[in-house]
């Protein structure tokens, strides 16, 4: 039981679950926004009622409400704008000014595979060959001044 006890109380647990609890009623709180402004907006534009959850058409005598999946399609664009911009964008940007990217290290290919290596490694991690020294100054010719 000691064991279960510390997963639930573990800190991601937690928030996870307060994610969810959130993320419903955000989820609540945008149906009831598209359904109330949104798509009465859609329907003066449209020329329609402006209540999608009504429109349904048949087939075969069975009857499919593609009015609700409307609504449904208007509310998932809403959250995932609002989720990408005021949640996304933002993190992305705080992680970029406060933990920039390290540079990364020259590479080149080890002579033997191929294999992309750091500029200063003295062997292949792939391969284990070893690597030469690096010839920056060299000649296209072939002609090395430092020998």
């Amino acid at each position: 039981m000691k064991g279960f006890r510390a997963f639930l109380l573990r800190g991601n647990v937690v928030d996870l679950a307060v994610g969810i609890v959130v993320g419903a009623a955000f989820s609540s709180l945008v149906d009831n926004f598209v359904k109330a402004f949104l798509t009465p907006i859609v329907g003066v534009v449209s020329g329609a009622s402006g209540d999608f959850s009504a429109k349904t058409f048949k087939a075969s005598g069975v009857k499919f409400p593609y009015g609700l999946f409307i609504n449904a399609v208007i509310g998932f664009v809403i959250v995932a704008a609002v989720i990408y911009f005021l949640v996304v964008l933002p993190m992305n940007r705080l992680q970029d000014r406060f933990f920039p990217k390290a540079a990364s290290a020259p590479m080149r290919e080890c002579p033997e595979c191929l294999t992309p290596v750091p500029a200063a490694a003295k062997r292949c991690s792939a391969c284990t060959a070893q690597i030469g020294p690096r010839i920056v100054d060299q000649d296209p010719t072939g002609f090395d001044p430092r020998r």
